[in-house]
């Protein structure tokens, strides 16, 4: 039987054993969009389960609920929210119980593969759902065998894992990529980490590592334009206690949801909506919401920009959400919010102004309430936010629409250099409109360079990449591709010979000395009387960027 202590063990060695392993998930992501973040979403909506109830003491049913209330509302991406409603199925089912057998279970598998269909408009089969769903029709054989408790979710293990294997039978999207599904897969690691505390093994650790290799998709293989809907967009809407909404009111507002897009998944709690959909048009969705309720949490993100780094052999992660932030008092008139990674660049925009750096950058994006709770913090009348990132922008205008008590101004920067030169050109003793057109026109007439690596081999807008080549970008195009950081900085140098004023960026894996002989290779292409400045910035992924005006 399993009682309150040990189904809190099972669902923290599941949660560890998915963030171990998230690297290996993420590598098989395609459907519904090729956006290689499965894994990721599927770790965060684990661990809020894992934290709520790590230190829980208790019987079954208030373990369950802990853990079910938790992923609710930490459920992240189409993968997460449907775990999330996996087992908001099987707490049903567990209430009222101090402890369950392999019969209880069974039970509970069903209920919660009944609460995951239910809450996606339009189910594939080969899918997570699939997996679930065998897995709950082998339990429910299984239920009156007399089989002990890890013999039993040994035998979900199997099953899982059986299904898993004919996804790619199921899903044509799955055999074009070579690849199973990767909720799926998620769905059968966390099986494996229930069953590690079953059969003697003991909670299964978390480990700093990104797990084995694995078999990976080629996401090169797919185009961006064939993504339909373009922003994933996910939504916690805190119901006013006040204003009472009925069933058909509700029923509505799902149905407005489900026909902004695809990929929809809508649950409605007694406390708050939760909801996850691809669409165009984010900000039409989430005015929506407003009239529902308060917004509580939001995560908007662009997946054609997470597959196009994907095609270039970048990862995908996404920060962690975290609890609306009450706003400081103002004490200035002007702040600034800056997306940065690297010491050395975040500590340039701390001498430039910057109030607030959010941790972030082409691999590491962080969400909506990241970039709210940096600007609900900075203690100022005015907010400029510098995303410093084509895939953060959009996230930083959903904060500017949801930050009400304050004035928020997004500016499109899309590089490094493009922020720093913005931030150059801001003057206090001047209004809002007037230092907005001034940074919008500085970061006009930079020119944003950037030296990074090829993960592996791939094609990408017309050019054939072969794994560890250098690619050089202009304004964040893919221009060059070549062998070395010297022949990259040679082609780069070249786009650049009226410069005035350069500055290098030198990233991870860069010593002084390097960072100089490169600097020396641009200075040969610029005039006498141009100044290039070298700057240890300390950024992942790219080996250099550099800023020239």
């Amino acid at each position: 039987m399993i009682n309150g202590s040990v189904y809190r063990s099972m669902i923290v060695s599941a949660a560890n054993n998915i963030a171990n392993l998230q690297d290996e998930i993420n590598k098989l992501n395609v459907f519904p969009v090729p956006d290689g973040d499965t894994g990721t979403n599927m770790s965060l909506t684990m661990q809020a389960g894992k934290n709520a109830v790590e230190h829980f003491s208790g019987n079954l049913t208030d373990c369950a609920e802990k853990v079910s209330s938790a992923l609710l509302r930490g459920g992240r991406g189409n993968s997460g929210v449907i775990l999330s409603l996996f087992f908001r199925g099987v707490t049903k089912e567990l209430k009222g119980l101090e402890e369950a057998s392999p019969s209880d279970f069974a039970k509970a598998f069903r209920g919660g593969v009944e609460s995951a269909y239910k809450a996606v408009r339009k189910p594939t089969e080969g899918t997570v759902l699939t997996v679930m769903r065998l897995c709950a029709d082998r339990a429910e054989q299984l239920a009156s065998s007399g089989i002990g408790d890890a013999e039993f979710f040994a035998e979900m293990l199997a099953s899982a894992k059986d299904t898993l294997a004919k996804t790619p039978d199921m899903l044509p999207t799955l055999k074009q990529a070579n690849v199973v599904d990767a909720g799926g897969k998620g769905f059968c690691v966390l099986l494996e980490g229930m069953l590690a505390v079953l059969d003697g093994k003991g909670v299964i650790e978390a480990q700093s590592g990104s797990g084995a290799e694995t078999e990976q998709a080629d996401f090169a293989s797919f185009n961006t334009e064939d993504i339909k809907f373009a922003y994933c967009t996910e939504c916690i809407v805190n119901k006013d206690p006040k204003k009472h909404r009925t069933e058909k009111e509700i029923d509505a507002f799902r149905e407005f949801i489900m026909n902004c897009g695809d990929s929809g998944v809508f649950i409605d709690d007694d406390d708050f909506i939760k909801f996850h959909i691809h669409t165009n048009d984010p900000g039409k969705v989430l005015s929506k919401c407003l009239k529902y309720g308060v917004l509580a949490k939001v995560k908007v993100e662009n997946m054609k920009e997470q597959h196009t780094q994907l095609s270039t052999g970048e990862s995908v992660e996404n920060a962690e959400e975290n609890s609306a932030p009450v706003s400081a008092a103002p004490e200035k008139k002007y702040g600034f919010v800056c997306v940065a990674a690297g010491d050395g660049i975040k500590a340039v925009f701390e001498d430039l102004g910057a109030d607030k750096i959010v941790s972030g950058g082409q691999t590491m994006n962080p969400s909506t309430e990241d970039i709210i709770e940096a600007v609900c913090a900075t203690p100022s009348e005015v907010v400029f936010v510098l995303p410093n990132n084509k895939n953060i922008y959009m996230s930083a205008k959903q904060a500017e629409e949801i930050v009400t008590d304050k004035k928020v101004v997004v500016l499109h920067t899309v590089s490094i250099p493009q922020g720093i030169s913005a931030m150059l050109a801001f003057d206090p003793d001047i209004d809002v409109e007037e230092n907005e057109n001034a940074m919008v026109e500085a970061k006009r007439k930079v020119i944003s360079e950037s030296v990074t690596f090829a993960a592996r081999d791939s094609v990408f807008d017309g050019h054939e990449i072969k794994e560890g080549q250098r690619l050089g970008l202009v304004n964040g195009k893919v221009t060059y591709i070549e062998n070395s950081d010297d022949e990259c900085i040679e082609k780069l140098s070249e786009d650049i010979k009226g410069s005035d004023y350069v500055t290098v960026f030198y990233g991870e894996g860069i010593d002084e000395e390097q960072a100089e002989k490169t600097a020396d290779i641009i200075r040969g292409k610029l005039s006498e009387d141009a100044e290039v400045v070298v700057i240890n910035g300390g950024q992942p992924v790219y080996y250099y960027m550099i800023s020239a005006e």
